[in-house]
């Protein structure tokens, strides 16, 4: 077991539950966050949810599901050589996307956009109303009842607007630092990090797989990957053949990764040194991020953020998906609103619960954001008539 450093979060200290919860025997608590994380029905759902690439589009690209894994993965890596909660970093990582529209971000835009008059919509929001309302597995209590460390680290973003309105609700509960301009726990702020990690590394992955982008490009381009690229070759001259490009993309990657990763540890122990904490509230207290690259590498994963950005994300054969999504999430939002007899029984007797046209919208709102990408574009067809994105 992991000898947890003092500024790390003890499962023995948490701050506990929204609900009060007899103690788990076997489990601490951030192990049972964990556990009622996997068995949800939205993390089930991320597996047929777009990451880059429409899930029908290849069965090997990664998906919501596949990167929460690897992000939490690179998580637990990182917290153990910092001795930090490994089970709250895995706990953080497997639900921070639980909350995704289907077709990714191209998706969430086009529900903020639908959802504008009505508050708007950010995915750290939704995920952390999965968690806390949506998800319907106990008869105490609506939602998972997770930890307020677990939640805390969940909302990962949160204007000052938002925070007021869920504080308003939970006073002092996981908004307040968005008021206070206080930090997260240090295995929140290594989620952050974990998950910007690992999209960089599997997307260049999945670009190169699908061919949208090449070895050529990153070489030209990205510093960080030329790097490892060559160190590579300077090992294994023979994966310069034609048949052994795989490998010697696999290789590259996984080199990259590392390194990241030896970073992260090396320049957050010197962080934590200089910054002579000793404590979870000395960590929320410090002003500023603790768990971060060094100055170097920030600037090198920064580069490969804009290269996958430009040559991948903004591809046109991407970007041509991605707008018939968006057409996608719209009209479903248009039709529920009129018609949400549509949706599923539950959802309809919430709209007609509802008293306000926020509220209503709301309900709209959950329902397709809880939708994974083949069962939108169904819907959609079904509704419209039209097929804009080739689902099966």
């Amino acid at each position: 077991m992991n000898t947890l450093a003092s500024y790390a979060c003890n499962p023995l200290h948490s701050k506990g539950r929204r609900f009060a919860e007899p103690v788990a025997p076997t489990r601490s608590d951030f192990q049972r966050d964990r556990d009622r994380i996997v068995h949800s029905s939205a993390f089930r759902r991320l597996v047929y949810k777009t990451q880059v690439f429409v899930n029908h589009e290849g069965d090997l690209f990664r998906t919501r599901l596949t990167h929460s894994l690897e992000v939490a993965q690179l998580g637990r890596s990182i917290a153990r050589a910092l001795q930090l909660d490994e089970d709250l970093v895995e706990a953080i990582c497997l639900a921070h996307d639980l909350g995704h529209t289907p077709f990714g971000h191209a998706g969430q835009d086009a529900l903020n956009e639908c959802m504008r008059p009505h508050g708007g919509f950010e995915h750290n929001l939704q995920s952390l109303r999965v968690v806390d309302r949506l998800e319907e597995r106990y008869p105490a209590f609506d939602g998972l009842n997770l930890t307020f460390e677990t939640r805390e680290g969940i909302l990962k973003h949160c204007s000052r607007s938002n925070a007021e309105l869920l504080n308003a609700r939970e006073p002092g509960g996981v908004a307040q630092r968005f008021i206070d301009a206080t930090q997260p726990s240090l295995e929140a702020q290594l989620c952050n990090l974990a998950d910007a990690i690992a999209y960089n590394a599997h997307d260049v992955d999945d670009g190169v797989r699908s061919g949208l982008i090449t070895m050529a490009q990153l070489r030209d381009a990205v510093p960080l990957f030329v790097r490892y690229y060559e160190a590579t070759l300077a090992d294994w001259p023979q994966l310069l053949v034609p048949d052994a490009q795989r490998k010697l993309l696999y290789e590259s990657i996984r080199r990259m990764l590392s390194e990241q990763v030896y970073d992260v540890i090396n320049s957050s122990r010197a962080q934590l040194q200089s910054a002579k904490v000793s404590s979870v509230q000395d960590v929320r207290l410090h002003g500023q991020v603790l768990i971060a690259f060094s100055d170097e590498m920030k600037a090198e994963s920064q580069r490969l953020k804009q290269f996958l950005f430009k040559q991948l994300y903004r591809h046109p054969q991407v970007m041509q998906t991605m707008d018939g999504a968006q057409q996608v999430v719209r009209e479903l939002f248009a039709a529920y609103m009129v018609e949400p007899e549509r949706m599923k029984p539950r959802f309809v007797q919430r709209v007609l619960a509802a008293s306000t046209l926020n509220e209503r919208a709301r309900v709209v709102a959950d329902f397709i954001a809880g939708m994974t990408d083949r069962y939108a574009a169904r819907e959609h067809e079904q509704i419209t008539g039209l097929s804009l994105l080739g689902v099966p």
